[in-house]
């Protein structure tokens, strides 16, 4: 396989998730690199109104910054009650400056009170893929749960600690990274982000 398909640029500037994502690449046989290989790179700006729309603005940017094939996300909390919200705006639901402490409280409050039926919520994460500003790929993954009534666990971060994935009783702080990693929105888009890594070949 050409040498620049095994490595791949985690496109994000957030520590967390780029260790999340280079994390789920483990075992992979594929390199990661991330931004703090490219001190220079310039952030995004995240201007789209969906997930896709800022998955591939970062992409894009960053492949052609670094010149690699990038993989860069855009994921969210969309919370039924709230008509879809946080959704594209989840790392900066509770203001321009907040905590991911800051967001979960925001959340819970606005559902106070509500019963389990009325806490239905999905995360989402769209992956893109770029080489050096050509598209290579889109796929997105969802995991479907409930919104829980207090933050519980101390692992992961952004609205874990809220979180209830369908099919458990804990949140994913609770669950822990490999708890997570098997059912996560993130994980799954990840899984179909490798097939077309794997099998993509770059123009001579």
């Amino acid at each position: 396989m050409n040498r620049r398909v095994r490595e791949v640029v985690i496109g994000s500037h957030n520590k967390d998730k780029a260790k999340e994502l280079a994390g789920l690449l483990r075992g992979t046989g594929i390199r990661v690199l991330t931004l703090a290989d490219f001190p220079d790179c310039p952030e995004a700006v995240e201007s789209g109104r969906t997930f896709e729309a800022n998955a591939r603005i970062k992409a894009r940017l960053y492949s052609k910054h670094t010149r690699r094939l990038t993989l860069a996300d855009d994921s969210g909390l969309m919370v039924n009650a709230l008509n879809g919200k946080p959704g594209v705006y989840s790392a900066r639901f509770a203001g321009e400056r907040c905590t991911y402490a800051d967001n979960n409280r925001k959340v819970l409050e606005l559902l106070r009170g509500q019963p389990r039926p009325k806490r239905g919520a999905k995360f989402v994460c769209v992956v893109a893929l770029y080489d050096s500003g050509r598209a290579v790929g889109v796929v997105r993954g969802v995991c479907s749960g409930r919104i829980a009534v207090a933050e519980k666990g101390r692992h992961g971060f952004g609205y874990d600690p809220v979180f209830i994935p369908s099919g458990q009783a804990r949140t994913f702080a609770q669950l822990g990274p490999r708890g997570k990693a098997r059912v996560s929105h993130r994980s799954r888009a990840l899984r179909r982000a490798l097939r077309k890594i794997l099998s993509y070949r770059p123009p001579l």
